[in-house]
């Protein structure tokens, strides 16, 4: 939802305004009006077509560093932009994130979920303190007439009419959101490694800094359930790098590792040093515990990380992006 907003695709304010309310009806209909509207007057250039070009795409990306996002749109974004004649690269994501500041604090690097967010600011005062500090592209096209800028403002009902309004020109909660000048960290928290392993993406925003480097022995499973069953039975109370493989798109259809993590937390408040090296995703659950993620070529591939054995010294570094 982020992310269309982000690249001029949903109407001002409204990723998070919650169902069977007036506003997300009212909103609703909006949208329906401008979609008839493009339509009738055949203004194609308000269309997905010519929206999502290269500053689109930079926006987006500016968008996810801010919010800490998924790392799973280290796949979309790139599909997206390949769709719409444009390369994008996991370099591009650790380039852009040295310079863009970490804007919000929602699950899972910090407590708040969308609803606070939104009522904090949300998207509108986040795109707000961006456009402000120069670190997105202001004149993109937009399902919007009023332009990017129109993206700033939040809906509001005023005797059952929609209109947008101006944001507070503070965050509404500054443990979730914050203006630009007082960031959360100066980097957007997303870290490219590369090592004799291969090629991973982590997201650091919620990892701390002293768990963001970590040296120590492998055990090596080739499917959650096993590692599981492991931490069940005591084996992992050490420090230790899980490598969980065979879980890419090729081999399995890359499905959630979400279990993993609780654990791996455990093991982590237990004073261990840990880590997760998978050619697997984890969506929105990468947290405090790092972890290398979408490690690529995959191990069906025949890729590095499938040669790794029990008791292989792995060295992860998220500040050089070592893997």
């Amino acid at each position: 939802q982020m992310l269309m907003e982000f690249m001029g695709l949903h109407l001002p304010g409204s990723s998070f305004v919650n169902p069977d309310t007036p506003m997300r009806s009212a909103l609703n209909r909006e949208a329906v009006k401008v979609l008839i509207e493009n339509i009738r007057t055949k203004d194609i250039t308000r269309s997905v077509g010519f929206i999502i070009d290269a500053k689109a795409i930079v926006n987006g990306v500016v968008g996810l560093l801010a919010t800490g996002g998924s790392t799973n749109h280290t796949l979309h974004l790139l599909a997206i932009a390949k769709a719409a004649g444009i390369k994008l690269v996991w370099d591009d994501f650790s380039e852009l994130s040295k310079v863009v500041p970490l804007l919000a604090r929602i699950y899972p690097n910090g407590p708040a979920d969308v609803n606070h967010f939104h009522d904090a600011g949300g998207l509108g005062f986040v795109i707000r303190e961006l456009l402000d500090a120069g670190l997105l592209h202001e004149d993109i096209l937009t399902v919007s007439a009023d332009g990017f800028r129109a993206y700033t403002t939040q809906p509001a009902l005023k005797d059952g009419d929609l209109v947008w309004e101006p944001l507070p020109k503070l965050s509404g909660d500054r443990d979730i959101v914050r203006e630009y000048t007082e960031p959360f960290q100066a980097n957007g928290g997303m870290s490219v490694l590369d090592g004799n392993l291969g090629r991973a993406v982590m997201k650091t925003s919620a990892v701390l800094p002293e768990h963001r480097t970590i040296e120590a022995p492998a055990r090596v499973f080739d499917c959650q359930r096993s590692m599981l069953e492991a931490f069940e039975k005591g084996e992992l109370n050490k420090d230790v790098v899980c490598v969980v493989r065979y879980q890419g798109p090729r081999a399995n259809g890359m499905p959630e590792l979400h279990k993993l993590m609780p654990s791996l937390r455990v093991l982590q408040a237990r004073g261990y040093n840990v880590a997760l090296v998978t050619d697997g995703r984890l969506s929105g659950a990468s947290g405090a515990v790092p972890a290398a993620i979408h490690v690529t070529p995959e191990c069906l591939d025949g890729g590095p990380l499938s040669k790794v054995r029990d008791g292989d010294i792995i060295s992860i570094d998220a500040e050089k992006g070592v893997l």
